[in-house]
Formats: C-alpha cells, structure tokens, sequence
C-alpha cells in the first residue's frame, strides 16, 4: 500500500477509536497518551487531536 493508503485508513481508523489511529502510526509514546486522555474525557477532542498527529509530518 501507498503511504497516501496507510495515512487514509490510519484517519478511518483514528475517527472510529482515536487512540489506535494514534497507535498505529507512533506506538505506546506521549501521542498516544494525550490522544487517550482526550478520548476519555470527550470524544471529539481525541478525533481532532488523532487525525491532527496523523496528518502532520
């Protein structure tokens, strides 16, 4: 697959549960932390922030 293919189901992924899309891409590091506690607190703040540390290079 295409890194434009892997980056696209990484964003499926990351708006059905964001800290794997986070995961996914940067393992067990302060990412996915973050993107865990946004998730649990509210669940749109972790969609934004997991698509967000996706996208960004």
């Amino acid at each position: 697959m295409s890194d434009n293919a892997v980056t696209v189901v990484r964003i499926i992924v990351a708006i059905i549960l964001p800290p794997l899309g986070v995961f996914l891409k940067h393992g067990c590091k302060i990412e996915f932390w973050i993107c865990l506690l946004l998730s649990f607190l509210a669940y749109l703040p972790g969609i934004i922030y997991a698509v967000w540390v996706i996208v960004k290079e």
